[in-house]
């Protein structure tokens, strides 16, 4: 179980740092100035090689890791598994659909 909560607070932390970018430079755009996937593929590609980005995933990983190692149970499933579970389903969600119109637009 160990293992689990380890691997679940990386990926929860890698996917924040990946989506928070996103939601923050996207929401004051508009809608004018966002085109395409170009847009969302840029901005992925410019905060993963960011230093905040890995700052952002560094302290991300340590809060979810000292939250999932807490006593109480009801205080880590607040902490933990709630936002873990929520961000990591909210980052597959995000890149399954993106997948898929991907995959549907290539066809025409």
């Amino acid at each position: 179980m160990a293992y689990l909560r380890v691997a679940l607070s990386g990926v929860a932390a890698m996917l924040v740092a990946l989506l928070l970018p996103l939601f923050l430079l996207m929401a004051p755009m508009g809608v004018a100035r966002t085109v395409g996937f170009g847009a969302i593929t840029a901005t992925f590609l410019g905060s993963i090689v960011s230093p905040w980005c890995w700052l952002i995933a560094v302290v991300s990983f340590a809060l979810f890791f000292m939250a999932s190692r807490l006593g109480s149970k009801a205080l880590r499933v607040l902490l933990f598994w709630t936002p873990t579970l929520a961000i990591s389903t909210l980052g597959f969600g995000i890149c399954a659909l993106l997948t898929s119109a991907w995959m549907f637009l290539r066809r025409g």
